[in-house]
């Protein structure tokens, strides 16, 4: 029998392919609280200057160059072996998505930079086509042709989808974690520190439902002791160490 493995990332797991974490010692928003503004909603919606600095700074932020690291492909081996049944993910660096995995069982808990929406009539894009042309568009605008306005242009504002400060989780994520979380043989989580509520309480769920829990993570956590196993060490090395151990103890 397939032993089924759900997983948690956080950013730990994006900080060994060169993403600063944002909460950490060192974080982004530790050291520069005014940061934080970049993903706020309201200034996005109301303040042009704010919307045009919010897309510039995630265009020239490393979570936007970053490319998968070993920890990333890791979890796709563990995919293609048939033991991975989701990946929750508190990143929203689209890394798991360009190792691999498959959006079938990404769950993308603080939504995604990769993709952007419409905020008027929800259209969908692709981000890298939107900062491609960021220098000509600042405040990247909706293209789309409205049918019912005599193909007058929607004009709308285009944010990426990653969930800014003050708007709510994308609809399901949770609930899906949950449901397959606790439908596990077992739940890792890696490079989270558990911080982050809703995605933080994923775990004391999968523990009440009696699922063993794996924490890899090189700080301590608050659900350490609803942990069956404790990994302080790099990730980049233990994840695929982990991966090919449980990969064989199941062939």
């Amino acid at each position: 029998m397939t032993k089924k493995i759900a997983v948690l990332t956080g950013a730990g797991i994006s900080t060994s392919a060169g993403i600063p974490d944002f909460r950490g010692p060192d974080g982004v928003w530790t050291k520069h609280p005014d940061q934080m503004s970049v993903y706020d909603i309201d200034a996005f919606l109301h303040d042009q200057e704010a919307r045009e600095y919010s897309w510039r700074w995630q265009k020239e932020s490393p979570v936007w160059n970053a490319q998968p690291g070993a920890a990333h492909k890791a979890l796709v081996k563990l995919e293609q072996a048939g033991m991975l049944t989701l990946l929750a993910t508190q990143n929203f660096d689209a890394l798991h998505e360009k190792a691999g995995n498959s959006p079938d069982i990404i769950v993308n808990l603080h939504g995604t930079i990769g993709t952007s929406h419409c905020m008027k009539c929800h259209a969908k894009y692709n981000t890298a086509d939107i900062m491609a042309k960021l220098d000509e568009e600042p405040d990247p605008r909706c293209h789309r042709k409205l049918k019912y306005k005599n193909d007058m242009l929607c004009n709308g504002m285009i944010k990426t989808d990653v969930v800014y400060f003050g708007e709510a989780l994308p609809d399901g994520a949770m609930e899906k974690s949950y449901s397959l979380a606790t439908k596990a043989d077992e739940l890792w989580v890696i490079g989270s520190t558990l911080e982050v509520f809703p995605a933080a309480s994923i775990v004391p769920v999968a523990a009440q439902a009696g699922v063993p829990i794996t924490i890899m993570n090189m700080g301590r956590t608050q659900y350490d002791r609803l942990a069956t196993r404790l990994i302080r060490e790099d990730i980049a090395v233990a994840l695929p160490q982990l991966v090919d151990e449980t990969i064989a103890a199941n062939s």
